[in-house]
């Protein structure tokens, strides 16, 4: 029989005994409803109607609304007669209740209408119990019933779990393991079904493939070993050196230009295990040192200097995780890694050329700038002429523009110091408050003409600091500038100095101007990097300059601001 047909017999089997427990268990529900229904709406209403009637007749002779009271539950009761002799006791009230109006009195009317209430609720109890007993009798034939069926569903399903599941499972087990024989490249492995099912047919076109694939890996090595030497001329013929390592760390391959970097041979490279290279080779050791221990955090942009054959180059080291997802799986599968070494020697001259005519210009810049701002001054001097009011307008002009161009030369000198790393530290011990009342002298100017207000907070057990107070002020100034300069009129600019808890001390310089939006935080230290839309002027270059002086003498800067409300910046020394 094929696999179709057992599992349109066997569900369609189980599905026939659901449709008919379901038949059943819905008739059944229905009967129990209607006995139930019959209960509340004829009975329960008619003790209802006689509860009433009898506290009504309790109050008929203090009450006035007691008779319209017990009248209304009579008529109700009267169009809600259903068992036999309701009708006659229902009637013989009516009548007395009726000799009742006309003397309320009556004691002995009240007793034969309490006697007529007391038998109808006592024939309606009767016949609760009555439909009571038969809604019993219905529960108890439901529950044989539909256990009866559910049994036999029981039993169905349980056939249909044990022998089904192993018609279809035991088939597709051993197609797998076949699979997983193929898939090792053991193409002679053929499976045998049932001619007659599904599977017999998927038997015959799976031995068919396996034939096929066992024809094809016959005549496809010579095919790999073409590719596998294509692959091994292009990695040797690349500029940059390569080294290709498994997941064990092995060594699969390396090119000529790693071989020649490293001065090792490439019979005591390949197949070796790297770390056991790294034992006697420096540059090995230091390509390495990230795989070994993948705590460490490689800075990228740092590079490399080796000397190759007697000359320095400079190379920036990469190292790629090579993951694959084999044939038939989803999940990517970790097999080696490459290590790339960049040669970037002639992008770093090109650099070093950079800052060394940035430097050259910045510093020639000086003296023609240091010659017009003296020119300035001895035009200033009244010794030599007065000025009327457009020409003192120039000079201002003229003076405004000088002293922003020395201080750009100052930044580009201080920048080409930091990329040379020449930069000089004189560190020594000075005064945080005489330094602080410095950087307020130095910006009293700038505030004044906003009406800016300059406050400090030191802390008092901080009164000396040693570090190098020469970048420090400029650091300060830097920001207490920027802090004015972003500041709307009328504002303050607060100056901070705390210690923190690793007896450090903090700087935070914090202004009321228009803040800085998140997105460009990140930014904020970059060279050349303005905010877009800003209309103060500046270089870009100061927070940069100042992030490299902080950390030159070990401290960190950060900034915290939001818009609207204004920044922090804060460096640690």
């Amino acid at each position: 029989m094929k696999i179709k047909t057992k599992l349109n017999a066997g569900v369609g089997l189980l599905f026939l005994m659901i449709i008919i427990l379901s038949v059943l268990s819905g008739w059944f529900i229905y009967q129990l409803k209607k006995d139930t229904q019959n209960i509340l709406v004829a009975n329960y209403n008619t003790l209802q109607y006689s509860r009433n009637m009898l506290l009504a007749l309790e109050d008929i002779d203090s009450d006035p609304n007691s008779v319209h009271e017990f009248q209304k539950n009579l008529d109700l009761q009267s169009k809600n007669i259903t068992e036999a002799g309701e009708k006659e006791t229902t009637r013989s009230i009516q009548e007395h209740f009726s000799e009742l109006r006309k003397g309320k009195s009556n004691l002995y009317l009240q007793s034969l209408i309490r006697k007529d209430i007391t038998g109808l609720m006592q024939l309606n109890m009767t016949a609760i119990q009555l439909k009571s007993s038969i809604a019993n009798s219905t529960s108890e034939d439901a529950i044989a019933v539909i256990s009866v069926v559910g049994i036999l569903c029981f039993l169905v399903a349980f056939i249909l779990m044990v022998n089904l599941p192993a018609n279809i499972a035991n088939p597709i087990r051993e197609l797998t393991s076949s699979i997983h024989q193929i898939a090792n490249q053991n193409y002679r492995h053929r499976v045998r079904f049932e001619e007659n099912s599904e599977f017999g047919e998927l038997a015959r076109s799976f031995n068919t493939m396996a034939e096929k694939l066992q024809e094809y890996s016959e005549s496809r090595i010579d095919k790999i070993l073409k590719g596998k030497k294509r692959i091994e001329t292009l990695i040797d013929n690349l500029h940059d050196a390569v080294i290709g390592i498994d997941e064990n760390r092995k060594v699969l391959f390396v090119n000529d230009e790693a071989l020649k970097i490293s001065g090792l041979k490439r019979s005591s490279f390949v197949g070796q295990q790297i770390q056991d290279i790294a034992v006697t080779n420096d540059l090995v050791r230091n390509l390495i040192k990230e795989i070994i221990n993948p705590d460490l955090k490689s800075n990228s942009s740092e590079s490399l200097k080796i000397f190759v054959e007697g000359k320095e180059n400079y190379f920036e080291k990469d190292i790629v995780d090579i993951n694959v997802v084999p044939t038939g799986e989803e999940e990517s599968r970790f097999i080696g890694q490459v290590i790339m070494l960049r040669n970037i020697t002639p992008f770093k001259e090109l650099d070093i050329a950079k800052t060394h005519f940035i430097g050259t210009v910045s510093h020639e810049f000086k003296t023609p700038i240091s010659s017009i701002q003296m020119g300035l001054q001895l035009l200033e001097n009244k010794k030599i002429g007065s000025l009327n009011e457009e020409q003192q307008k120039l000079i201002k002009g003229i003076s405004d523009d000088a002293l922003r161009l020395l201080k750009i030369t100052g930044e580009l000198l201080n920048l080409a110091q930091l990329e040379t790393g020449v930069t000089q530290l004189n560190i020594h011990p000075f005064k945080v408050n005489s330094m602080i009342q410095e950087v307020i002298n130095t910006n009293k100017s700038a505030a004044d003409k906003k009406q800016i207000s300059i406050n400090t907070r030191i802390n008092p057990e901080i009164l000396i600091l040693n570090a190098d107070e020469e970048k420090i002020v400029w650091i300060l100034n830097n920001l207490v500038s920027n802090a004015i300069r972003y500041s709307s009129d009328h504002s303050n600019v607060d100056i901070e100095v705390e210690k923190t808890e690793n007896n450090s001390v903090k700087f935070s310089v914090k202004d009321q101007g228009c803040g800085i939006e998140e997105k460009y935080l990140s930014q904020i230290f970059t060279r050349y990097f303005r905010i877009p839309g800003t209309q103060a002027e500046g270089t870009g270059l100061g927070l940069s300059i100042s992030k490299e002086f902080i950390e030159a003498q070990g401290g960190s800067i950060s900034v915290d601001s939001k818009t609207d409300e204004g920044s922090t910046f804060s460096f640690i020394i």
